[in-house]
């Protein structure tokens, strides 16, 4: 498929999103120093709903076209998505679990683990750590993965299903299915969806979108630069402000996932007029995967150490904020981008001899 411009910086730039919602957190759990104030510090679980939307966005778009041309094939399609996403995710699954239960013990650190290890490993080999989490809140390195579970499950469904309608029926039945499933996560007979986060509703809806885009729908956003500059103008005030946040959680949904949809349409084709082609950013977002995954390793080292400061007074809060967000920034990026060279690019390597 394609490499289609700008979300390699748009992965990027959501995972900024998600350090600055976990920093802070952490920060003033441990009495440090913390600002929480603004808006972009509060925006990291809607920058996960974009990850979803991105995500069903572009792996409903290459089922589809797969399937258009009679060529989509189930095992390859898992293999794939085996060979991108289970190496990193077991490898922090086993990291987690050595932190909190061996590390942690050892260098004195208090932390009740309030679940028998044997189903800890459960709940995350079998690609439910969305139900881990909710259920034992077992610390931030685990409780991370609860995204990652949420596509996993979502990776299970959407194979088979699309394999088995007609080529000519997929965007009907989406849409479909996406409202009656936003239906009833909303509905409190239901109510266990929204208590583990099954936000599906995301990833189905950035598929119908690309479908759409595909069967050239969609041409109407692009007749004046006006929409898609409004389209990214509302994107922007959502991050930055609180003025789009309902509080309906109906109404929240409705609005993030119809506008994150047509953001990343209005950017992935261009419709804006605007293709970031800065290596740096776009390799940033190549590697987004592991600075997601590593970036709560990285700050809970960097809060280790400045707990230790701390004791010196040597920097005032102002000061010791800023060195913790640069700090945290650099080793993630660091730690991600070894694991890209010397451990991830193994399996992805791999996963190209899988493509359709």
């Amino acid at each position: 498929m394609k490499r289609l411009p700008n979300l390699d910086v748009l992965r990027f730039v959501l995972t900024v999103f998600v350090v600055l919602f976990h920093l802070p957190q952490l920060t003033r759990n441990q009495g440090l120093p913390y600002f929480l104030e603004a808006s972009v510090f509060n925006r990291g679980t809607e920058a996960v709903y974009m990850f979803f939307v991105l995500s069903g966005f572009l792996i409903i778009k290459l089922i589809y076209n797969a399937k258009q041309k009679g060529v989509f094939s189930i095992r390859k399609f898992y293999v794939r998505r085996i060979l991108r996403i289970f190496p990193l995710y077991y490898l922090i699954v086993i990291f987690g679990f050595l932190f909190y239960w061996v590390i942690l013990p050892q260098l004195g650190i208090p932390f009740e683990n309030n679940y028998q290890l044997s189903e800890g490993i459960l709940w995350t080999t079998f690609f439910l750590p969305n139900v881990f989490a909710k259920l034992h809140m077992p610390g931030g390195v685990l409780e991370i993965l609860w995204s990652i579970g949420i596509e996993e499950q979502f990776y299970i469904v959407i194979a088979p299903v699309l394999f088995l309608i007609s080529k000519n029926k997929i965007v009907q039945f989406l849409i479909v299915f996406t409202s009656l499933y936003f239906v009833m996560f909303h509905l409190e007979f239901f109510s266990v969806l929204s208590e583990f986060s099954m936000v599906f509703f995301f990833l189905f809806f950035g598929g119908i979108i690309a479908i759409l885009e595909e069967k050239k729908k969609l041409e109407f956003l692009k007749q004046s630069k006006l929409i898609p500059i409004t389209i990214v103008f509302l994107t922007l005030l959502y991050f930055t402000t609180s003025i789009l946040h309902f509080e309906s959680r109906v109404l929240f949904d409705l609005l993030t996932m119809v506008l994150f949809g047509l953001f990343i349409h209005t950017i992935a084709h261009n419709n804006f007029g605007v293709e970031i082609k800065n290596k740096a950013l776009n390799y940033l977002g190549k590697i987004s995967y592991g600075l997601y995954m590593y970036h709560v390793i990285a700050l809970n080292a960097v809060v280790f150490l400045f707990l230790k400061l701390q004791k010196a007074d040597l920097f005032n809060d102002r000061l010791t904020m800023i060195l913790m967000y640069i700090m945290t920034f650099a080793l993630t990026i660091t730690i991600a981008h070894l694991s890209y060279k010397y451990f991830e690019s193994y399996f992805l390597k791999l996963k190209n001899k899988f493509r359709e």
